[in-house]
């Protein structure tokens, strides 16, 4: 992807010109007159800001101008972060079955070990069928998307502006964070393919429902299974 302007989306050259070590000069964009991307020598923590704030100029700076496969090894990040992401799914998963039924049966090192491994199916197969849908869900309603590379860029937009999950958060709010997780998602979404935004909160939508769905399908053997443990004295 190019370097854009983080207030109108355009592409633009270059972003700055260095002088000397330390000593740059912000250039504007040709189209708005702005300075392309202000966020260069901003603070990480305003751009975290931005970002929770859902400020798509924020985005567009992070996907854009830092991500950018010119720059940074982006096969690499996309891997790393691949793996972060369903490393928080995991843990997701572990407090959402947080239960007395659950935690009771892992004294078992064996029953523990299938725990374990039956929580590392669950989350692969949740998140491939997110996948899936998502890559359906943007062939149907996203027709056009000439500015986008390939699918890879807005599966690492998904997985960017899924950040919000890096948080510590009980039980009670799993379902608020994966709210503000979607939203997220959508404003990515749109600032990756430049799509109209009730599209891109469907193929979101369509997405996480899917996963969601997913998630209620898988709890019904791991129910089956435990007690099924539970009777054997595993």
């Amino acid at each position: 992807m190019d370097l854009r302007c983080v207030h109108c989306g355009v592409a633009v050259r270059t972003l700055f010109v260095q002088y000397s070590p330390g000593n740059i000069r912000l250039m504007k964009c040709e189209n708005c007159k702005e300075v392309a991307d202000e966020y260069i020598e901003c603070e990480t923590m305003i751009l975290l800001i931005d970002l929770i704030l859902h400020k798509q100029k924020a985005y567009r700076h992070l996907l854009y101008n830092t991500l950018n496969r010119h720059t940074v090894d982006f096969e690499g990040i996309w891997w790393k972060s691949s793996f972060v992401f369903l490393l928080l799914d995991a843990c997701r998963i572990l407090v959402l079955r947080r239960n007395g039924e659950y935690w009771g049966l892992s004294r078992s090192s064996w029953t523990s070990a299938w725990v374990c491994g039956k929580m590392l199916m669950d989350v692969l197969f949740e998140n491939l069928v997110f996948i899936c849908f998502l890559s359906i869900a943007t062939r149907i309603l996203l027709k056009s998307l000439p500015e986008v590379a390939r699918y890879k860029d807005i599966l690492l937009a998904i997985v960017v502006s899924s950040y919000f999950k890096v948080w510590e958060f009980p039980a009670s709010v799993v379902f608020i964070i994966d709210g503000f997780v979607l939203s997220s998602n959508v404003v990515a979404l749109k600032v990756v393919t430049h799509s109209a935004m009730a599209r891109c909160i469907g193929v979101c939508f369509i997405a996480h429902a899917s996963k969601f769905l997913g998630n209620r399908v898988l709890e019904v053997p791991l129910s089956i299974s435990l007690r099924y443990f539970s009777i054997l004295g595993c």
